[in-house]
């Protein structure tokens, strides 16, 4: 028998110290990964609003090109004049996110001109996405 650990460990059976240090690190693994539920109201919204409110808002620039308005739920979830930017359970498939993300062409990176968002407003977005972009 060949363990992974090198021929010193054949046929022996694997010290306790890494089995207690396997169940340590998943335990870590499994408190770093958020579970709570993302609230587009409390906490997706705001960001939305303060982040893209300026352009993504009648009467904004963003808002006359794309016709994408941040004012509600239902305004982010309509999407462009082009289609819907947020595809539930798939931030991959979200444009939004893309864009926001600067994973696209520059010269469509979100909000445009300014600073990108923070990490932790990517996460909520993207957490908020994979939970199902819920109206909540």
């Amino acid at each position: 028998m060949h363990h992974a650990f090198g021929s010193s460990m054949a046929g022996k059976s694997r010290p306790k110290t890494f089995v207690i240090w396997g169940t340590l690190l998943a335990a870590a693994l499994v408190v770093g990964c958020s579970d709570q539920q993302v609230s587009f109201s409390k906490d997706v919204h705001p960001i939305l609003k303060d982040r893209c409110g300026k352009c993504h808002e009648p009467g904004g620039q963003g808002f006359e090109k794309t016709g994408f308005s941040v004012v509600s739920y239902d305004s982010v979830m309509k999407g462009t004049k082009f289609g819907p930017v947020i595809v539930p359970e798939s931030p991959e498939s979200s444009s939004l996110m893309r864009m926001v993300a600067h994973l696209t062409d520059p010269k469509i990176h979100m909000p445009h001109g300014e600073a990108g968002l923070t990490r932790d407003q990517l996460d909520q977005l993207r957490t908020w996405i994979e939970q199902g972009a819920k109206n909540n």
